[in-house]
């Protein structure tokens, strides 16, 4: 270092920083040691009575109205009870840019509709942000016991419950600690696929 101009040692050391600063940046997103992660502390291990997947599978048409038919009186039966929100979520990528929706419903009533825009996102997370919003917004409401979540997106929503890393772990840990405060009143969510076209 000694035999570096002053001008040199400086421009070295501003790198240094920035090379830090954006470590920084990276252990924000990436946390490995967070405990939202470590086994025991998991919720899937402390509330996997909480949540349920409910898959949409179109394996005959027969298969398909009944499971339509299910998903109609889910949604006829939530709408006859102030304690359970309805929120549905759908995202749309084209040209590069990403159009995530999410509608809270409590007792057939609109309660928020949030619009999203994006561009040059990646998939998984613009299918991911919908989410993230809509659980926020339905745990945020008062006296709600039991949400549904209708996505097209439920491989997606399956990686929130996902003990194993990955680069959206900043949205899963926002999600899980909302999902953690809401399940502690025995509270329960169930997220249901519904495919974009159901014709």
């Amino acid at each position: 270092m000694d035999l570096l101009t002053p001008c040199q040692q400086l421009i070295i050391k501003r790198s240094v920083v920035n090379i830090d600063n954006r470590f920084n940046e990276v252990f924000l997103v990436f946390d490995p040691l967070n405990k939202e992660f470590s086994f025991g502390f998991r919720i899937i291990d402390s509330f996997s009575n909480c949540f349920l997947f409910h898959l949409f599978k179109k394996s005959s048409n027969k298969t398909f109205k009944t499971q339509l038919h299910l998903l109609n009186n889910l949604m006829i039966s939530f709408s006859l009870d102030l304690s359970h929100a309805l929120v549905v979520t759908n995202t749309s990528i084209k040209n590069n840019i990403a159009i995530s929706i999410a509608h809270i419903h409590i007792c057939d009533k609109a309660v928020t509709k949030t619009i999203h825009h994006a561009m040059n996102v990646l998939t998984t997370k613009a299918k991911l942000f919908p989410i993230k919003c809509g659980i926020n917004q339905a745990t945020s409401i008062p006296d709600i016991s039991k949400i549904v979540v209708i996505t097209d997106s439920l491989h997606i929503t399956q990686r929130i419950f996902d003990s194993l890393l990955h680069p959206h772990q900043i949205y899963v840990m926002f999600i899980l600690n909302k999902l953690r405060r809401f399940f502690i009143n025995n509270n329960s969510i169930k997220f249901w696929k519904c495919p974009s076209r159901c014709d």
